[in-house]
């Protein structure tokens, strides 16, 4: 189908594509806490990423992302999930959750934020991004040969964020 015919239109709800990708290795999980002088989410532990980049494909920008920012390369790298983002505008975010093992290189912090390895169990006591209490155990549990989740987040009348997963059932 040519371009023409894909129904984009200035009216119709339009996506910021992203990344967000999750290192395992044994026991730990690779995060990145946030610069203090980030803009968003400063001093606070999230997974790496950030934008797919016109003319990528999801699994060619995580690499890159992951290579950004952790000097790191993954053997193993595989869609986990997605997470529609509706942040109350005609643009919402889609995020690419991934998982990835069987790591080469050396860990090199960037200007992003220092990267640890995260025991599981040290998961509850850190200053974690909003999503990630309860994102992070999916995407833990995930194996390679499990289907990928859905997610919708949106944010209620009181700014709070919701966080619904879909019935794989249904």
């Amino acid at each position: 189908m040519p371009a023409s015919d894909q129904g984009v239109s200035p009216d119709r709800y339009q996506l910021i594509p992203r990344t967000l990708i999750f290192l395992t290795r044994g026991e730990s999980v690779l995060l990145i806490k946030g610069a203090p002088d980030k803009r968003l989410w400063a001093n606070r532990y999230n997974g790496l990423g950030g934008h797919i980049e016109q003319g990528e494909d999801v699994l060619t920008a995580a690499r890159r992302e992951l290579l950004e920012e952790s000097s790191l390369e993954a053997d193993q790298l595989w869609l986990s999930g997605t997470v529609m983002v509706d942040a109350g505008e005609r643009t919402g975010i889609g995020i690419f959750v991934m998982k990835g093992v069987n790591l080469s290189g050396e860990l090199q912090a960037s200007s992003e934020g220092e990267l640890e390895w995260v025991p599981f169990s040290m998961l509850p006591s850190l200053d974690l991004v909003e999503d990630l209490p309860r994102l992070l155990p999916k995407v833990i549990q995930h194996s390679k040969s499990d289907p990928a989740f859905s997610a919708r987040y949106y944010y209620d009348r009181e700014e709070k964020l919701v966080i619904e997963f879909a019935d794989r059932s249904a």
